[in-house]
C-alpha cells in the first residue's frame, strides 16, 4: 500500500503514505513537537530523541512501517508499527508513536492513520496489534477503542515524570 486519500469533516482531505528515509527530518520534527507539547501523553522524553542523528531516524523509518498523514505538503500526523520477530511471535505487532498536530485534530487524521496501519498489518499477515497508552489519555483511548482495541491490563507507575508517575494501559486488537 503506497498511499490513500481520505476526507474528514468539512471536506478536509488527508493523504496518508508510508514514510521513508528521505522523510526523516520532517518526521523527527513532528515527533519532537509531540513530546514537547504533550509530555504526559508519551513515554519518550524530548531529550531522549533530540540528539538522534538523521541517519538513525532514517533507519527507524526503513526498519519499521511508519505512516505519515499530510494536509497538502505539511506532515500533520504520524504512527508506526513494528512486527515482532521469531516463529512464535511474528503474528503480533506493536503500534507506536501516534501523534497528530493540534491544528489537524478533530479532522479524523488519527482514524486515517490507524486505518492505513491496520490495513498494511493485515496485508503482512499480522493477526494481533498491541499498544500502550498513558492511562489518563482519554482522547487516545477512545480512538483506539473505536478501532477495536480493548484493554487487557495496566502497568502501574510505568512512566516517571518530575511530578509523579503515570500508569500505562495495555491494549490489543485481533486483526483476523
Amino acid at each position: 500500500m503506497t498511499h490513500v486519500r481520505t476526507t474528514g469533516p468539512a471536506g478536509v482531505s488527508w493523504t496518508v503514505r508510508r514514510l521513508r528515509a528521505s522523510d526523516a527530518v520532517v518526521y523527527q520534527q513532528l515527533r519532537l513537537e509531540g513530546f514537547e507539547r504533550h509530555p504526559r501523553e508519551f513515554r519518550i522524553a524530548p531529550q531522549d530523541e533530540q540528539g538522534l542523528l538523521r541517519e538513525t531516524v532514517a533507519g527507524r523509518l526503513e526498519g519499521s512501517f511508519v505512516a505519515g498523514a499530510y494536509g497538502g505538503d505539511e506532515l500533520v500526523g504520524i504512527a508506526g508499527f513494528t512486527r515482532f520477530e521469531g516463529a512464535k511471535l511474528r503474528h503480533r505487532a506493536l503500534l507506536w508513536g501516534m501523534y497528530v498536530s493540534p491544528a489537524a485534530r478533530g479532522g479524523r487524521v488519527g482514524d486515517a492513520l490507524i486505518d492505513f496501519l491496520l490495513t498494511e498489518a493485515r496485508t503482512e499477515g499480522i493477526e494481533q496489534m498491541i499498544l500502550t497508552v498513558a492511562a489518563e489519555n482519554e482522547r487516545a483511548r477512545r480512538l483506539y477503542q473505536r478501532w477495536g482495541f480493548s484493554a487487557y491490563g495496566t502497568e502501574p507507575r510505568a512512566i516517571k515524570l518530575p511530578d509523579g508517575y503515570l500508569d500505562e494501559l495495555l491494549m490489543h486488537s485481533r486483526l483476523v
